[in-house]
């Protein structure tokens, strides 16, 4: 097993629909692993989709690969937020409001459209840091791309990677407090009916955890300069049960 830290600096502002409040659309302070996984380009969807989400067909075969990733979790001090508005109606002459649309004939209904036509936004702010870690199986290394791009407007961000040195072959039982998002689907049995406590943010595709008390399998590893690092071990993508 190699697993590997990243440190995910955004260079643009980015944005998630993670969370919508009346006219403002929030991104919540993380970056969802399946996000992630897009976007280090493990998979791929196809550029032209009209269909249901693809998680399972996409993301699944990883977990044959023996690839995962985790959610990435931002560091102290090191998250920021921009907001802006935004006014995608029409600049036309003549305009009415229907319902859920805007039409810009007289005497035409127009069609209802299924997106937000004004309001404000709240991003992932500019230089914001977060790491997040990988899992590779011995002989699956993946390319380790040093940019990346996220969200609905494809921010650039950098990523920098560190090799985790293991401190056994073999993950050890342990009761640990874990200070780093997990994805709720993607916790193996064994230690999902152990959580102890947690916090949970409730987004889309499943929620993730933080604050997390539990007991189970661990691989523990270190880094260069010395820091400990606990990571559950048995996680794999749980898009069977989405």
């Amino acid at each position: 097993m190699q697993i590997y830290r990243a440190i995910l600096t955004l260079l643009e502002n980015t944005y998630f629909a993670s969370r919508e409040v009346g006219t403002l659309y929030e991104s919540e302070p993380l970056v969802g692993n399946y996000a992630l996984t897009y976007g280090l380009g493990l998979c791929a969807a196809p550029y032209d989709w009209s269909g249901p989400p693809r998680y399972k067909q996409d993301l699944g075969p990883l977990n044959e690969r023996g690839l995962y990733v985790t959610p990435a979790t931002f560091l102290p001090g090191k998250l920021r937020f921009a907001f802006s508005q935004f006014n995608a109606q029409s600049d036309s002459y003549y305009f009415r409001f229907d319902q859920n649309a805007i039409a810009t004939t007289p005497n035409k209904r127009a069609r209802a459209a299924n997106f937000p036509q004004s309001g404000k936004i709240r991003m992932l702010g500019l230089e914001s840091q977060a790491h997040f870690y990988l899992f590779s199986r011995e002989g699956e290394m993946p390319l380790l791309p040093g940019y990346i791009r996220l969200g609905k407007f494809n921010s650039k961000a950098r990523v920098e990677w560190e090799r985790l040195n293991l401190l056994s072959e073999q993950p050890r039982e342990a009761d640990e407090e874990l200070r780093f998002f997990l994805n709720a689907v993607d916790l193996p049995a064994s230690l999902a009916g152990k959580l102890r406590a947690f916090s949970i943010y409730n987004i889309y595709p499943a929620p993730l955890l933080s604050q997390c008390r539990l007991a189970g399998p661990f691989w523990q590893a270190t880094t260069a300069q010395g820091e400990r690092v606990v990571l559950p071990a048995g996680m794999r993508y749980g898009v069977d049960a989405l």
